[in-house]
């Protein structure tokens, strides 16, 4: 039974924690704004969100030792890339304050969803268990 609760969430705590991590890079970028040549950085959330829930449902059997384990990639988290800026800074910098500023709020608020769906779902199982 525990793990169809496990499954029943896990989309949500997927999204949950690609939020949280989404954040820190967000923060990271907003943070190196001044500083010379820092390239910032970010992912595609649905990209990501499609790799996690696919590496999730996989059943891949390893027959020899030189196949990629589809688990140890997903564990790496979502793969960064840099960000081509509108406008270059001379220094090199490619932090665009007020975009990073967008994006984190935008990731913030889109993080909180996520937080009330999940909240949504463990009132609906808490129903089911208790049989009103």
């Amino acid at each position: 039974m525990l793990d169809r609760i496990d499954s029943y969430l896990a989309p949500n705590v997927k999204a949950l924690n690609l939020r949280a991590y989404r954040s820190g890079v967000i923060a990271g970028n907003i943070a190196n704004a001044d500083t010379p040549h820092y390239k910032a950085r970010d992912f595609d959330f649905r990209t990501a969100m499609a790799g996690a829930i696919q590496t999730a449902d996989l059943r891949l059997a390893r027959t020899d030792g030189s196949h990629l384990d589809p688990k140890a990639l997903a564990a790496g988290g979502p793969r960064l890339q840099y960000r081509t800026p509108v406008q270059s800074s001379i220094d090199g910098n490619t932090v665009e304050m007020d975009a990073e500023v967008g994006r984190f709020s935008d990731n913030a608020m889109r993080y909180q969803a996520a937080l009330t769906f999940t909240n949504s779902r463990i009132r609906t199982l808490q129903t089911a268990l208790q049989g009103q």
